[in-house]
């Protein structure tokens, strides 16, 4: 059986909405999460990728709501501290709570960035940029591909 990014493999915690505990997500081997994740979420997810901007399913949405991560459902970010920054990828000025996001320094493609991970499964989320002048509280852009998050929409 095949299955889109949105859609987790059957049988899976993602398929029943349930979000997974650390020691879940933790637990599952790599086949495991090819199997949970479509081949280009893992890519991202758990192999560090990017997806190309412009291209992802979030990156200019304005729908008010929460963004977990596509891997184990923990909450991330927002949408009200979700922002226009231009680049083709969903920006946030600030997570949910920090604790919910590792930062690892990234010195790929000869420069030096912060990668930034889900601290609950340690999936590869985006990276996080200060200083680039935008008029947010935090001076920070939370670059996130959208193969890295679901979108729960709120009511209002």
């Amino acid at each position: 059986m095949t299955h889109d990014a949105t859609t987790p493999a059957a049988g899976s915690a993602a398929a029943a909405n349930q979000p997974l505990s650390s020691e879940q997500a933790r637990a599952l081997s790599e086949q495991q999460w090819r199997e949970r994740l479509s081949p280009e979420a893992y890519q991202v997810l758990r192999q560090a990728g990017t997806e190309r901007p412009y291209t992802g399913e979030y990156w200019d949405t304005e729908e008010a709501g929460t963004y977990s991560c596509r891997a184990c459902g923990t909450e991330l970010f927002t949408s009200t501290t979700k922002f226009d920054a231009r680049c083709g990828w969903p920006s946030f000025y600030a997570p949910t709570d920090n604790d919910r996001i590792t930062y690892i320094e990234d010195h790929s493609l000869g420069m030096t960035r912060v990668e930034v991970r889900c601290s609950n499964c340690d999936s590869h989320l985006g990276h996080v940029f200060a200083g680039e002048g935008f008029d947010t509280p935090t001076d920070l852009r939370y670059c996130i591909n959208s193969l890295s998050l679901n979108l729960t929409k709120s009511d209002n």
